[in-house]
């Protein structure tokens, strides 16, 4: 099933973020994964998924 990032986007734009299992629960927002990674895992988690957020978002249609 697809996950709505929508307003991950609008809020985090191009900050790294740690997600919890659901994938759509932000656990901590950084400038830098590692700062990202160490407050999630102070909070408790001990493996969130990081993913940085684009600035901003593009279309590409095409090959490269």
């Amino acid at each position: 099933m697809a996950i709505d990032w929508t307003k991950i986007f609008k809020k985090y734009k191009g900050l790294w973020v740690a997600l919890a299992e659901d994938e759509s629960t932000v656990l901590s927002a950084h400038q830098t994964a590692k700062e990202t990674l160490i407050e999630a895992r102070k909070n408790g988690y001990k493996n969130p998924i990081l993913m940085r957020v684009p600035a901003d978002l593009k279309a590409f249609v095409g090959s490269l």
